[in-house]
């Protein structure tokens, strides 16, 4: 698949097929990938966590926030993670880990897609029960996590609504529209002096 098709298939997933399991080996191919992206001073701060066990999967599971607005619902038990790539900021290396970690995130979300997988990237975490609840030392900063899966859902790209609203949403079949703003609001050409 070339670039371009990843991204415009790569979205928030946040349905899957939790019954059909994310092999370690498939997690493990996917940090080596997010290894190999640029890093600040080549410092290489960032660390991995994977879980795909149903046992760990809780856990993380229970410390998670998911959107809750319109007709978005938690995911029921069959629809939640097969796994999970928690991305941690080692503080032994630096203090600062900029924008490392969602390049990490977005080069790990499109090798998964590539391998058939669907993820969602999470920042909205109970930190402290995370940390707790996985015993993370505190030299680890939690950083972001990856929700990962078979997708048990389907997305379509869309323009906005004349509003400029770009709330994304459900419809009756459980097709997600997810708005994107065109090309030409987003691209800046030049600056008006105000």
């Amino acid at each position: 698949m070339k670039l371009v098709e990843l991204v415009k298939k790569s979205r928030s997933i946040r349905r899957f097929h939790t019954d059909i399991p994310v092999p370690a080996e498939t997690l493990r191919a996917l940090i080596d990938l997010a290894r190999c992206i640029p890093s600040a001073w080549n410092r290489q701060p960032l660390k991995y966590y994977i879980s795909n066990n149903a046992e760990k999967n809780a856990l993380i599971y229970s410390n998670l926030v998911w959107p809750e607005f319109g007709n978005w619902r938690e995911a029921a038990p069959e629809e939640r993670p097969a796994a999970y790539i928690l991305i941690l900021g080692d503080t032994a290396i630096a203090a600062h880990f900029g924008v490392e970690a969602g390049i990490a995130a977005q080069t790990i979300l499109l090798g998964a897609v590539e391998q058939g997988l669907g993820g969602c990237i999470l920042g909205q975490l109970n930190q402290e029960g995370l940390r707790a609840s996985l015993r993370i030392p505190a030299r680890y900063k939690i950083l972001l996590l990856l929700a990962l899966g078979y997708p048990a859902e389907r997305s379509i790209l869309e323009a906005p609504l004349e509003n400029h609203n770009q709330d994304f949403w459900r419809d009756e079949t459980g097709l997600v529209h997810v708005r994107k703003r065109p090309l030409d609001e987003i691209l800046l050409t030049a600056f008006d002096e105000a």
